[in-house]
């Protein structure tokens, strides 16, 4: 036979596109529209519903950027369309290539009901079927004029990412508003070409079933008549019929199709629009779960859920029977998909202690999986985070982005620091916005790297970011991929259901160390480094809040604020999602989140300062109050007392310019352009700084990569640097014991201020640029004379080693990385710490001299200035804090850690403070010391050890204790634990490496 492949496929296309799909509507009607565009933010549905509405044509331009418009749309149907099935068509200006990245719509009835969304992949709204003859019609749709930030040119820097730089020029032009009948045969034989030509293109030439496939789409095309095609599309579907039918082979790859909308919290839209975003999506589902009793929709982000409920309480009836059906499933167990490489230990903790907590109130539902396809990399503290929340499973689709290294399993056991294990998948779809395409499906099955040991995997189906959800197309690709030769099968399941059988048929899977790096997005760790800062400044304003508020309600009686606390937490873990903490997002994102976390500055610190008046009385004895989990200058963990004198420091100035300070523990030497090129530690007489590389230097880098500008930074940055080393002052600092720096460079300035504490052991780095520099990189660079081929970098709960090599290609692709509040080298008997209030990104790199030393150089990243899709990023100024702490073992980088983010407050008061609880090893660290969420009045105390030993450790008391209880993060009692031995208020424990613990006081 001749090979006539080609020419059959290219028909299909053509006749597919040009005549069958159109005909899938044969017959319309245009409605009648008019629209009232409203002022401002968006309005109330009642508001919208009643306003005054001005006529409107098809072809009309509107919406201003992020404006709300509602269009009323009316009309009768034809008395000749009675017992068809007929639709309301409405475009409103969508380009089918951007669902969820452009305008949008919510359908209303008159009174008010949601009907459901539209969007560029889903632009009808049923009417009925049958309808009848002269049958009137009136629906109102709420139509959301976002703008395209990120369109055919991707990263092309816009002002449109803010309202107040936006402009008002109509975005969209009003494309289609029928009535139109909708043939569904037609819409039918669409589908079943659709599944079989994108089939047949997967299956190899010379596979018997392609060329079955071809002679029945060549005959089913024969069978249309081009001028006919609604009298002969039930003809040309029967031709199709036995290809259809032909079942998969038994080794057929299984996939667990997932209905879903990853819908992100915040990115290329503010978080006022994924409020609507997710009701739209959420009203689209639970109209397609009843029309397709086959399918199952999962959502995640607790959040998102509650904005539901809080803003579209008809939406939220629908969902709530759909959850109660089994069939609308929360999933993931956290209040948002925050990113996880950031978020402190307690942050990370909380995401599924209040994700978890709503859906039980809620539906008494309990997710075991963590549902995370978009966070960018995943911290090495997850695993048992994940599962002290009560959870076994993780999903995330996000490594297959990675750059470099191509990750070797789709089912793994990830374990992290303290030897927790976590059944883990990673789709081989690599989308979370499947839409169950050929090219997905055949990929999916090419690209599983368990075959053999496994043959299930996960695909997402719907459309996401930007949300929409699963399309009825979905559905019906998926009915046909059920059980059909050539393919993978297809079955709608739940998360649950998916991830029970993935772990029985391969129940030992590979496993896999220690972080997953995503080697992409690596600048995440510094763009928009307020928001960064907000972050990290909250997480321990929210540490002290609870730590006084929880002393003084059990030893004042005061009001332990616990709707304040819930309230602002949330508010905190909703600012972590993975679009916001990150700096992907646009400008009206930072900017609302600037001042959400300068909100929440000053009512914490209210409570702290209530809490701190309550427990010190009245009187004028000079307290110092220590958040910190371990003791300073006298003053115990999580008390108050007066401080005890510290000494003092000398300044000198050097001969030739420059100064050196010393208070008897540190002698450090600043050159006259402001650079450190000497810190003696004098107690072990060794030298901290490499030879001819001085440090607190500041290097500018040229910061432009080829994708992704807010998320990117490529490893060629390093291929041009500016040491800045001219500096236009180097004076004594205000205090006469300290050296103040100021430098300028392009359009920006630099003003440090180096001291050295009395009688501690660390020289401080205090940095405040006014930055306004475009596509440049900032760091602050210390080289040490040190020989170390790993350093440890803070993560949730313990610290996690990373090679300072670059042996092999995975290493080398970690040249950008992230720690929390510390770094730290270590020789056998001497370290180094690099300490932070508020930076995450850095790197370390490793030289050998011309003497034999080895230079290991720790860089912390400051600042950069992306153009996409914020042009203004962090434009302005910001104040960084640093500390080098020579001669520092790990157990010394995680005090000052805690040090430098938790200062001293101070106040007069009646008398000393004693702490809550105490415990008696500084390597048990105590993360969190509250009152129970339940209102109960225990005492919740969680801790870990910290410096990767193990540990005795006793934990007093300091307040008559009834009962103890191990619990999980919900504060529930774990049921395979039995309580610890409380004796007069005092429990000892034994702690593995970084083991996580949760005691729960009863008090008496």
């Amino acid at each position: 036979m001749h090979d006539d492949r080609t020419l059959v496929e290219a028909r299909l296309r053509r006749v597919l596109e040009e005549r069958i799909r159109p005909a899938v509507y044969p017959e319309s009607v245009p409605l009648d529209v008019a629209v009232w565009h409203a002022p401002g933010e968006p309005v109330p549905v009642a508001e919208g519903l009643a306003a005054d509405v001005e006529p409107v044509t098809v072809g009309t331009r509107w919406g201003a950027p992020w404006g709300t418009s509602w269009f009323r749309v009316t009309g009768t149907v034809p008395e000749a369309w009675a017992g068809r099935t007929v639709e309301a068509v409405l475009d409103l200006g969508f380009d089918e290539n951007m669902p969820g990245f452009q305008c949008e719509g919510l359908v209303h009835r008159p009174d008010g009901t949601p009907v459901k969304g539209l969007n560029p992949r889903n632009q009808w709204v049923r009417i009925g079927a049958p309808v009848q003859g002269g049958e009137q019609v009136r629906l109102h749709v709420e139509a959301a004029s976002n703008p395209v930030i990120m369109g055919y040119r991707p990263f092309t820097p816009t002002p449109l990412g803010d309202r107040e730089t936006a402009g008002g020029a109509p975005q969209y032009t009003l494309a289609r508003m029928d009535l139109a009948v909708l043939d569904e045969t037609v819409w039918h034989l669409v589908t079943d070409l659709e599944v079989l030509g994108e089939l047949m293109a997967e299956l190899p030439v010379d596979a018997p079933r392609r060329w079955d496939i071809l002679r029945a789409v060549e005959r089913a095309l024969d069978a249309v008549d081009l001028q006919d095609v609604n009298g002969t599309a039930r003809q040309a579907r029967s031709r199709l019929t036995d290809v259809l039918a032909a079942p998969a082979v038994p080794s057929a790859h299984r996939i667990s199709a997932v209905g879903h909308a990853h819908i992100d919290s915040a990115w290329l839209w503010p978080l006022r629009e994924t409020v609507r975003k997710v009701a739209r999506t959420a009203a689209n589902m639970t109209a397609l779960l009843e029309d397709e009793p086959d399918f199952v929709f999962a959502m995640s982000q607790a959040q998102q859920w509650a904005w539901v409920k809080e803003h579209r309480p008809e939406v939220w009836a629908r969902v709530k029977k759909a959850v109660t059906d089994g069939r609308f499933v929360p999933a993931g167990g956290m209040w948002v998909e925050s990113d996880t490489n950031m978020p402190g230990s307690e942050a990370m903790a909380r995401q599924f202690v209040h994700g978890k907590r709503f859906f039980l109130d809620e539906f008494g539902v309990e997710n075991d999986e963590a549902w995370l396809p978009d966070t960018f990399g995943f911290a090495a503290g997850l695993p048992q985070i994940i599962k002290a929340a009560g959870s076994k499973y993780l999903l995330t689709q996000k490594i297959s982005w990675s750059r470099t290294n191509s990750f070797p399993h789709h089912t793994f056991r990830w374990e992290g620091i303290d030897g927790t294990r976590i059944f883990t998948h990673f789709p081989p779809v690599d989308t979370y916005n499947c839409s169950l395409s050929g090219a997905e499906i055949a990929h999916a099955v090419r690209n599983f790297k368990d075959k053999g040991a496994a043959r299930h995997s996960l695909a997402p189906t719907g459309w996401g970011d930007g949300g929409g959800g699963t399309t009825r197309e979905m559905v019906a690709r998926a009915a046909r991929l059920r059980d059909l030769e050539g393919s993978a099968t297809v079955a709608w399941e739940t998360p649950a259901a998916f991830f029970a059988k993935a772990e029985a048929e391969n129940p030992e899977p590979p496993v896999w160390v220690g972080e997953l790096y995503l080697e992409l997005h690596r600048a995440t760790l510094t763009s928009q480094a307020g928001t960064k800062q907000g972050n990290r400044r909250s997480e321990h304003l929210l540490r002290e809040a609870e730590l006084w508020a929880a002393t003084a309600a059990v030893r004042t009686g005061f009001p332990y604020p616990y709707e304040d606390l819930d309230r602002i937490w949330k508010t905190v873990l909703l600012h972590q999602f993975h679009d916001i903490l990150p700096g992907s997002s646009i400008a009206w994102v930072h900017r609302e989140a600037r001042a959400t976390y300068a909100r929440i500055a000053d009512e914490l610190n209210g409570i702290v300062d209530a809490a701190q008046r309550a427990l010190a009385g009245e009187g004028s004895l000079p307290l110092v109050f220590n958040a910190a989990p371990h003791p300073r200058s006298g003053v115990p963990a999580g008390g108050a007392r007066p401080a005890e004198a510290a000494g003092r420091t000398t300044r000198e100035e050097r001969p030739g310019g420059g100064h050196v300070l010393d208070n008897g523990l540190l002698r450090v030497a600043v050159d006259a352009r402001g650079l450190v090129d000497s810190v003696h530690d004098l107690e072990a007489d060794r030298e901290t700084v490499a030879p001819g590389r001085p440090g607190n230097l500041l290097q500018l880098h040229h910061d432009l990569p080829n994708m992704w500008d807010a998320w990117d930074v490529d490893a060629f940055y390093r291929n041009t640097v500016t040491d800045l080393t001219d500096a236009d002052e180097v004076a004594a600092g205000g205090d006469g014991a300290s050296v103040r720096v100021r430098r300028s460079f392009g359009d920006s300035r630099v003003t440090q201020v180096l001291s050295l504490p009395p009688g501690e052991k660390r020289l401080v780095v205090d940095t405040e640029v006014d930055w306004h520099e475009t596509e440049k990189f900032l760091k602050l660079a210390f080289p040490l004379d040190l020989h170390a081929d790993r350093y440890a970098s803070e993560t949730q709960f313990g610290h996690f080693f990373r090679p300072t090599h670059t042996n092999t290609s995975w290493e080398a692709a970690k040249f950008e990385a992230c720690n929390h509040r510390f770094v730290h080298l270590q020789e056998p008997d001497w370290g180094v710490a690099v300490v932070n209030d508020g930076t995450y990104g850095h790197d370390v790199t490793r030289t050998v001299r011309t003497d034999g030393g080895t230079t290991t150089t720790v860089r912390v990243s400051l600042l950069r200035a992306p153009r996409f899709p914020d042009p203004e990023t962090d434009q302005g100024v910001h104040r960084f804090r640093h500390a080098l702490v020579p001669g520092a073992s790990v157990g010394d980088a995680v005090r000052e850690g805690w040090r430098i983010n938790l200062p001293e407050r101070r106040l007069t008061g009646a008398g000393e403070v004693a702490p809550l609880v105490t415990v008696d090893r500084d390597s048990v660290v105590v993360t969190a010391v509250k009152l129970a969420d339940d209102g109960s009045g225990d005492v919740v105390v969680r801790f870990h050890e910290a410096h990767g030993a193990r540990a005795r450790a006793t934990l007093t008391a300091g307040f008559p204790v009834a009962g103890v209880q191990a619990t999980d993060l919900l504060e529930r009692p774990l049921a395979d634990t039995p309580p610890p031995a409380v004796e007069e208020g005092r429990i000892t424990m034994r702690l593995r490496p970084f083991q996580l613990t949760t005691l729960r006081l009863k008090r008496a």
